[in-house]
């Protein structure tokens, strides 16, 4: 197939590699402009769960990269997720497949209905996390950590879920299978819910930029308040009719986890990996984007809902006060999705067309 990446971070390039290899023909797209430089002139090179030295294509825009591809997969950060499809947008066309990996603040509702407005007939997948998890380690190099043994994949429209189940589970293996909705997809995804307390309660490490491993620096106090933090995810979804699972299960499906409570999961995967370390960036995406597209988002949705979230807000305004901005007005898919004046039962109704 040919298949078009949005992204060149590590999540990008880890999966232009798996699906070159696999022998779909491959093109990345660097939104900021140079990050695939070195891919024209140079193979990429994989290491880790995949060793693979592969060809892809560099596209020079977004009208470049959607040009002949039939499948699109936007692997760039969730801040970044509007921009990227609004560049992407006027080049879509009917019979295309997005795949939104991953999603938040509900980034594949806002594609899928601004295409419709536009008249073209998409299908979009939205992923609650990645498939793959990767670094970059060079201008040409990506090391894969982690491919999931299971993960939940949304379709919008929701007639076309078999089809969308199908085409993933080509393109990276049986671990697929159906989420209800793309809100389910969304509040599947836990990286908010561990990220932020693991950043503000190591801050100083990232400060300083200090090596932490940071399933080690998962400690049960921080572990406490982490789950504090997912019980609150699990009565959103209960209040909008959905099941997701807790973070003890995720933990579980995405790296075979077996013993029972957070703390103790925390030591068996620093037991088993030591890593990955925690960021050394006063920039993290552990703030700066799980922030305000994810526990912000939670926010919304109490309110729409009223689910009362006070661990939530109040990990979103300790963030804002670390880093002196207001994270939770960072958000431009909010305002863009108008869910402050939405219902429960109409975005219900949006989510599962």
């Amino acid at each position: 197939m040919k298949i078009g990446i949005a992204g060149t971070g590590g999540i990008g390039y880890a999966s232009a590699a798996w699906l070159a290899h696999a022998g779909h023909e491959v093109k990345v797209w660097s939104p900021g402009g140079q990050g695939a430089a070195a891919l024209r002139d140079a193979p990429l090179q994989a290491e880790g769960v995949l060793q693979a030295s592969v060809r892809v294509g560099v596209a020079a825009d977004a009208a470049d990269l959607a040009r002949d591809a039939e499948v699109l997969l936007i692997a760039v950060p969730v801040n970044g997720h509007k921009n990227v499809m609004d560049q992407l947008l006027p080049h879509l066309r009917s019979g295309q497949t997005v795949i939104v990996s991953s999603m938040a603040s509900l980034s594949a509702l806002y594609l899928y209905e601004q295409a419709r407005q536009r008249g073209a007939d998409i299908t979009v997948a939205g992923f609650g996390t990645t498939v793959l998890t990767a670094r970059r380690s060079g201008p040409a190099q990506v090391r894969i950590m982690t491919r999931r043994s299971e993960l939940g994949v949304a379709t919008l429209p929701a007639a076309r879920s078999e089809q969308a189940l199908a085409l993933c589970r080509t393109l990276f293996g049986e671990l697929f299978v159906p989420q209800a909705n793309c809100l389910a997809a969304t509040l599947t995804n836990i990286n908010p819910v561990a990220h932020g307390p693991l950043a503000l309660f190591n801050w100083t490490r990232i400060e300083r930029a200090e090596n932490w491993p940071q399933y080690h620096y998962m400690t049960p106090t921080v572990a406490g308040v982490i789950l504090k933090l997912d019980a609150e995810r699990l009565a959103l979804a209960s209040a909008f009719g959905l099941q997701v699972r807790t973070i003890e299960e995720h933990f579980a499906k995405s790296f075979g986890t077996t013993t029972p409570t957070l703390a103790e999961i925390a030591a068996e995967l620093h037991a088993k990996r030591g890593g990955p370390p925690g960021p050394t960036d006063i920039n993290t995406r552990f703030l700066a984007e799980d922030m305000p597209y994810g526990l912000a988002f939670c926010e919304v949705l109490g309110a729409m809902a009223g689910v009362p979230t006070p661990a939530t807000r109040t990990l979103v305004q300790m963030a804002s006060m670390v880093l002196d901005r207001d994270l939770a007005a960072e958000n431009d898919l909010i305002a863009a999705l108008g869910l402050r004046g939405e219902t429960l039962a109409g975005l219900q109704k949006r989510v599962s067309a």
